[in-house]
């Protein structure tokens, strides 16, 4: 240790005397003062000359300073290495010490040359240290750190540049004048102007020589933070206008270039042009009058937007949500394109404002769903308390949703002043209006002052109180409260919500809308009686008219029992009017009355079984009518949700049995407001009611109310995972639990409905409650469910895509059955190949003895205690081989019953899955003993009945989920259609149909017949078990009643799935014979819509024209928007002709009118009618909104034309190929003017307007459209209708299957090809071609080649990422790419999904590789190119790919810090290595190699 000590002493030692020498030769031959202290006293030659030098004081030639080096480098022979490190130490020292005296400056510049021709200058540590240097004496003159002049220049800590202003500064004690200070400031810059020139002069001459990728980078990013700096340091005149005068301010400037020009040379690409595009060198502001720099920022600005071209899609604006697709609430924020840290930042009146409007605005016309709101939510609220927090995905400031509700209040204020009907429409509103202000997610004083604000600008004429309606349905939510009794402005702002007020002057004062306008407004006033106007008396007075109302109404219409209970089934329009005015001023006595009349009848003791000793009477509460939903519409939201919550009390948590109808009445409320008052039913009633929820009755009424009332809702309302996760939880701990069969199979019911309604793949583990916790069938089902996904839909989100694998090895880890060959064969690849591995077992078991007619009851208890309970799911295996031998009459069905009531649900379905194999393989058997297939059946289907309907023993919907299961047997579906064809089954589907009249329960206003519950649900299901294996006989009901739940319910998501194997089975007769016989109750599917839809997706191509007409059927024609074309050609004999291309005109025209969102309005030009009546959320549960029925039913039309995919695609290619020409002949039309544009009003090109004619040659227009007609349908005009149309069609045939995406693919790529920029081998005419149609639209420049690819981009946007792979087969269609305008076209189309599939690396890299092998067909070693291309033609590619794979590795928008992936650098690299040299050099540094790209080093 004490020896390492010495040496390290010694070796400074040596390094001390080694720079003071050093340091002496540079000030001899700087003329500086030298050192007074030597290093040696021996005498040589140059210390002579030092010594002769003092005396002279003349620096010896320059010449000489090279043999005077080599003489003090002989002195230090054994510590060359301390020699070197001690130069470059002075070296640097110096250049900071001497920059600003010129020819000290040229010395030290003609010393490093000296010095480095012979090998003593190591160029990468120089360059380092002197870069450091600088930035440290930078930093200390910005300070104004003025050190004195004799500090050593060996120091670090503070700059010596300071001692060469020092002789002119003033004492830092005195006080510093103005002028002084300004010329102190000019000596600092000009100091600093003259270290960076000589810095960068220095940095020139180490350019020559190989410096490592590290050092370039470093050089190059600190002329790029000098120049950034220079521009953020400008903040006098003054001083900006001296800097640009000054001479060493110049020179810097253009040495700084120079180096940054030299570090991006294409030939030598020591650091990639990208790196000037994404540094911050594009933003200086103070550009100083230079030509040099402006035209370096000129052509940064330049290749960024060509980069850019590549990552945006062409009319990106004009994407936006259309609410008519299953995954719009996680795309928003990626089609809108909004940064999130942007989000506020964003100016009123942009463009990007403007797109946030649209997509605001068309949600509150589509009504979308809750969810969608709430994510906006966190964003309007951070907004306005931490305006640095944003959520991942939140696009809209509170501003903007704002905004937005005024100018959905304008909007229907217009329609409602032209006298359209439109009261639909605000109670839609006032829903979500009412969410919106009870969530805060807008401010309400700003609300009010912008709503008041622009009614005073003339956007519309006030004349009607709909205004003050609105106001009052959420004047008394805590937020307003607290604004109006505690906001500094509450006086005023109530005073600006009274002013909207509008005398009624409607002469229809009889209707219930015009009588709650006119009186609404004594609601604000009794909430404002300190505001002392003539206003408020004269609402007091209508106030005092409903309470006189009211108490009349109370004594005299009553019930006939004159119990004082309102009649609200007989009410006539004014005492509606009257009661809905009534409801706004008060709450409490309406809703007393409401909870009154719904129990007026009393209550009884519920008749059924005779009781055991320990129970009671069960108390029901006896029926009456429901509440109209007429009635219930117009109540206030503030008495609705008073009603919720009182209905929930009596509901869940009283001793008495509720009523259907208060049930029903409860349901309809949360189905009329589901934005406001709907909430995730199992945590709100829990926070609620805890205690009482764990109640078997109260949570058998919750499962009862979400599977046959709110399923819909629940979906819509973005429940469906919470909800899935909380059911989860309670099957996870019932379905080992014993005798609990009721609320299980309730609960499994409602998951198979949940599972099979998913239009998106899900993550089925969620804190641990995945398919390990998941039932048999659930497991089953969850397959299913992905299979019709993945096939027609795709898979959205990556993570899903990732846990995939792991999914399905968790379901087969937890499943003990298997999947056949036929059902396998149908499921998608990625399914296909997990399930066909797994093998199949059949086991016999005999339980003669427990079966036997002479056994005792005590059997039971032995067979349960003793028997092994691996044994336990043979149970029935062996009571079906007893029934198939012998008579039921001579097996013990009632130890049987006992048995499966003591088993646990999860034991009972192992039993049917177990008998469902051991029969099918005694048919076998029995078949190879020469036995009738028919009569086997026919034994079979006796015996299954005597179990399901004879005994009631066993869940009918569980059996024959088991049979179809096993559909390879050839006997398994037979047996099936047997079951569903008994007399048994039939009358009670007919029964429950009966029963429950109309499937549109909220039209039904009779009095509801509560069934016994041992007849809707079997023995099985009513009787409830005891628990205790000591008394294992004792049994008893579960007594509680049903309300909606019944065996035929039960089979609503199963008739469907057997429609799915009878086709998966080609079983195309039967299929069709099922759907006709059980239409009736398929009426009751809560998701019949998106079945049937799934269907003819899944099986697309593969069903015969009837059985489509009969799913049609089924669907109910009459109520799905179809249009007439279709009608007449789904009915006319010519199968496989296609309809004309007006038919897919007229779909696209609806798709822009009804579905895509609408151009800015612009209001003062007139309202527009609504194309169709309103329709609640109640009215279209399935699929959810208005926008997502009408895409959905176009997509229905399509897949049931008996057409080929080819044909379709090719009608509606062509139309968009020539859409522009083809609405152009319509220009004339007086009808085609409309409203305002939101497109560019200028092109790029400038392009003029009068060579339409040009156009056309290029693009002929499209024969068999009706162009007038067509462009007269929307109030827009013929550029902005053919963008939308456009935009439709790439939405529609993203909602095709994806068989149709070859087709897609290849007639592009035809349309393409075929163009004419590209046939005449134009290669600088593939930029006008890929202009966004949106911009050639305005001077009718479009071309087929623009319009396809905004086709596609529009199309890819809608697509999810696991289908977007499939564009990849584009690349081999457009083949050969012999030229730059294809190689640019094919980057064009598919460069903006690198963006998009950033976040799965595996698709990233496949599109990469792919778009690399575009590239090497222009530029590769071994081309076939037409002609030969400059590399320096495709820079504009070469930054794209730079860009993209930083984004990748970023994972988003490329910041400072972002690096590439070193996978992705490897492939890259890879893929270079094919490349022509000089192509290659531009991607050097795209390498994982540290020696080759700056990339590796710095990060």
């Amino acid at each position: 240790m004490e020896q390492m000590q010495q040496r390290t002493s010694v070796d400074e030692a040596y390094f001390n005397s080694s720079r003071t020498a050093i340091n002496d030769l540079f000030n001899l031959y700087l003329g500086q003062k030298l050192s007074q202290t030597t290093y040696d006293d021996s005498r040589n030659k140059a210390q002579k000359r030092v010594d002769a030098v003092n005396r002279k004081l003349d620096p010896p030639p320059n010449e000489q300073f090279l043999l005077d080096f080599k003489e003090i480098q002989s002195q230090f022979q054994d510590q060359d290495q301390q020699l070197r490190f001690a130069t470059q130490s002075v070296l640097v020292a110096q250049v900071v010490q001497c920059s600003g005296h010129a020819p000290r400056a040229e010395f030290i510049l003609f010393a490093l040359r000296s010095l480095s021709s012979i090998g003593y200058i190591n160029w990468d540590t120089f360059l380092s240290s002197l870069l450091s240097w600088a930035s440290n004496s930078e930093m200390s003159l910005g300070q104004r750190s003025l050190p004195c002049p004799g500090i050593s220049p060996s120091s670090n800590l503070v700059s010596p540049l300071a001692s060469v202003h020092s002789i002119a500064s003033p004492d830092e004690s005195s006080i510093e004048s103005p002028s002084m200070t300004s010329v102190n400031e000019f000596n600092r810059d000009n100091a600093i102007s003259s270290l960076h020139q000589l810095c960068c002069k220095i940095i020139v001459t180490g350019l020559e020589f190989n410096l490592k990728p590290r050092t370039h980078a470093d050089v190059f990013h600190h002329m790029l933070n000098w120049l950034v700096n220079w521009d953020q340091t400008q903040q006098s005149s003054d001083r900006l206008k001296s800097q640009k005068h000054s001479k060493a301010f110049i020179k810097w400037l253009h040495s700084c270039l120079d180096v940054i020009l030299r570090l991006v040379e294409k030939s030598k690409s020591r650091v990639p042009f990208y790196e000037l595009i994404r540094s911050d060198m594009q933003f200086i502001e103070n550009i100083p009058d230079d030509e040099a720099l402006f035209t370096l920022i000129l052509e940064i600005h330049r290749r960024r937007d060509m980069m850019a071209t590549y990552m945006q899609m062409l009319d990106q604006h004009l994407h936006c949500p259309t609410f008519g697709t299953a995954p719009f609430l996680s795309q928003t924020a990626r089609i809108m394109g909004l940064l999130k840290e942007l989000a506020s930042s964003i100016q009123k009146e942009s463009l990007d404002w403007e797109r946030a409007l649209r997509c605001l605005r068309h949600a509150l016309r589509t009504t979308s769903s809750p969810g969608w709101w709430v994510r906006s939510h966190y964003v309007a609220h951070y907004n306005r308390t931490h305006h640095h927090a944003f959520s991942f995905g939140d696009v809209f400031t509170s501003a903007m949703i704002c905004e937005a509700l005024i100018d959905r209040i304008i909007e229907l204020l217009m329609l409602t002043n032209s006298e359209i009907n439109c009261w639909q429409d605000w109670l839609i509103f006032s829903d979500i209006f009412y969410f919106l202000v009870g969530r805060g997610i807008i401010d309400f004083v700003e609300f009010v002052d912008n709503l008041v604000s622009r009614l005073a600008e003339g956007d519309c004429i006030l004349q009607t109180n709909h205004v003050t309606w609105l106001l009052a349905q959420i004047i008394q939510t805590e937020l307003v409260m607290k604004v109006l009794s505690t906001n500094p402005r509450k006086v005023e702002i109530t005073r600006k919500i009274l002013s909207v007020h509008k005398e009624n002057r409607s002469s229809d004062l009889n209707s219930p809308q015009s009588i709650l306008l006119d009186f609404v407004s004594s609601c604000l006033s009794l909430h404002n009686l300190s505001l002392d106007t003539s206003y408020i008396d004269v609402q007091l007075k209508k106030g005092k008219q409903i309470d006189e109302w009211w108490k009349q109404v109370s004594k005299v219409v009553v019930t006939g029992s004159g119990d004082g209970v309102m009649d609200y089934m007989n009410m006539d329009e004014r005492s509606a009017g009257m009661f809905w005015a009534f409801s706004f001023n008060m709450t409490q006595l309406p809703c007393e009355a409401i909870m009154s009349a719904l129990s007026s009848a009393g209550t009884e003791f519920l008749a059924g079984p005779v009781l055991q000793h320990t129970e009671k009477l069960l108390l029901v509460t006896k029926e009456v009518n429901p509440i109209p939903m007429s009635l219930l519409s117009g109540f206030s939201l503030h008495l609705c949700s008073k009603l919720i919550n009182q209905m929930e009390e009596s509901l869940f948590g009283g001793q008495v049995v509720p009523s259907i109808a208060m049930v029903e009445t409860y349901c309809r409320l949360l189905l009329l407001a589901p934005h406001s008052l709907f909430h995730s039913l199992f945590p709100h009633l829990d926070r609620r009611t805890p205690h009482r929820l764990r109640n078997h009755g109260s949570m058998t009424l919750v499962f009862e109310i979400l599977n046959y009332r709110l399923l819909p809702l629940c979906r819509y309302g973005g429940k469906t995972k919470q909800l899935m996760h909380d059911i989860i939880k309670i099957i996870s701990f019932i379905k080992g639990k014993r005798g609990e069969h009721r609320l299980f199979r309730l609960a499994e019911n409602f998951c198979m409905n949940q599972l099979l309604s998913l239009r998106n793949t899900f993550f089925v583990t969620i804190e641990g409650k995945g398919p390990a916790e998941y039932t048999e069938t659930l497991n089953r089902i969850t397959i299913i469910t992905l299979a019709i996904i993945i096939k027609t839909r795709g898979i959205v989100r990556s993570d899903n895509l990732l846990c995939l694998p792991t999914l399905l090895e968790e379901i087969l880890a937890n499943s003990q059955h298997t999947w056949s060959e036929k059902t396998l064969r149908h499921f998608p690849a990625s399914l296909y190949k997990a399930l066909i591995v797994r093998a199949e077992t059949t086991v016999l078991s005999q339980c003669t003895k427990l079966f036997s007619p002479s056994a005792d009851p005590t059997c039971v208890t032995n067979y349960i205690s003793h028997s092994s309970p691996q044994h336990w799911q043979y149970l029935c295996a062996g009571a079906w081989w007893i029934l198939m031998e012998g008579h039921p009459e001579n097996m013990n069905s009632e130890n049987l019953a006992h048995v499966l009531r003591v088993f646990s649900p999860e034991e009972v379905t192992a039993n049917i899955y177990t008998m469902v194999d051991v029969l099918l393989h005694h048919i076998r058997i029995e078949l190879q003993g020469g036995h009738s297939s028919q009569d086997l059946l026919l034994k079979a289907c006796e015996n299954l009945s005597y179990f399901i309907w004879t005994q009631e023993l066993l869940p009918l919907d569980i059996l024959l989920l088991a049979l179809i299961d096993r559909d390879d047997d050839p006997h398994a579906l037979p047996i099936v259609i047997s079951l569903l064809d008994r007399k048994e089954l039939l009358e009670r589907v007919k029964l429950y149909c009966d029963d429950r009249g109309s499937s549109e329960h909220w039209l039904y206003s009779g009095v509801f017949k509560r069934a016994e519950l041992q007849k809707a649900l079997g023995n099985h299901l009513s009787w409830k078990q005891s628990f205790s294996m000591i008394d294992i006989l004792q049994y008893k009901y579960d007594r509680y009643p049903t309300f909606f739940d019944d065996v035929a319910a039960r089979l609503l998501p199963v008739i469907p799935l057997i429609v799915f194997r009878l086709i998966k089975n080609d079983a195309f007769e039967q299929a069709e014979r099922i759907l006709g016989v059980y239409t009736p109750l398929l009426a009751y599917h809560p998701f019949r819509f998106t079945f049937f839809h799934d269907i003819l997706a899944y099986f697309y191509g593969h069903l015969p024209g009837k059985l489509i007409l009969r799913i049609l059927n089924v669907l109910d024609i009459s109520k799905i928007p179809l249009t007439e074309s279709f009608r007449q050609h789904i009915n006319s004999s010519n199968t496989g002709i296609s309809p004309p291309l007006d038919y897919f005109a007229t779909l696209l025209m609806n798709l822009v009118n009804k579905v895509i969102p609408p151009l800015k309005t612009n209001y003062k030009s007139g309202p527009t009618a609504p194309s169709d009546d309103p329709k609640p959320f109640y009215q279209i549960q399935d699929p959810g909104t208005y926008t997502q029925l009408i895409l959905e039913t176009t997509v229905i039309e399509l897949l049931s034309l008996p057409l080929s995919p080819s044909q379709i695609v090719l009608s509606l290619v062509k139309i968009v190929a020539s859409i522009q020409s083809t609405l152009n002949q319509s220009r004339s039309s007086p009808n085609s003017a409309g409203l305002g544009s939101v497109l560019p009003t200028a092109t790029p090109g400038g392009g003029n307007t009068d060579n339409s004619s040009d156009a056309n040659r290029s693009i002929p227009s499209v024969s068999g459209i009706n162009s007038s007609v067509f462009a007269s349908r929307s109030g827009y005009t013929f550029q902005q209708l053919s963008c939308l149309l456009i935009q439709a069609c790439g939405l529609l045939l993203a909602q095709l299957p994806i068989s149709f995406h070859s087709s897609i693919y290849s007639e592009v790529a035809r349309v393409i090809k075929e163009s004419l920029w590209l046939t005449d081998g134009i290669d600088s005419a593939a930029s006008n071609a890929l202009v966004d149609p949106a911009w050639a639209a305005q001077d009718i420049t479009s071309t087929a080649i623009g319009n396809i690819i905004a086709l596609l981009h529009t199309f890819f946007n809608e697509l999810p990422q696991e289908w977007l792979m499939e564009s990849l087969i584009i690349i081999s269609h457009l083949r050969p790419i012999s030229s730059i305008a294809k190689l640019r076209i094919t980057f064009r189309v598919l460069g903006p999904l690198l963006p998009r599939l950033a976040n799965v690396r595996l698709f990233f890299k496949k599109m990469l590789l792919e778009l690399f092998s575009a590239l090497e067909d222009v530029f590769g070693i071994n081309s076939q190119a037409t002609a030969p291309a400059e590399a320096s033609e495709i820079v504009d590619i070469i930054d794209f790919i730079h860009h993209a794979v930083h984004y990748e590795g970023q994972g988003g928008p490329v910041q400072h810090n972002s690096k590439p992936h070193p996978e992705v650098l490897a492939i890259c690299a890879e893929a270079a290595e094919r490349l022509r040299p000089d192509v290659r050099r531009l991607f050097s540094h795209l390498n994982p190699d540290v020696n080759s790209s700056i990339y590796v080093v710095t990060h």
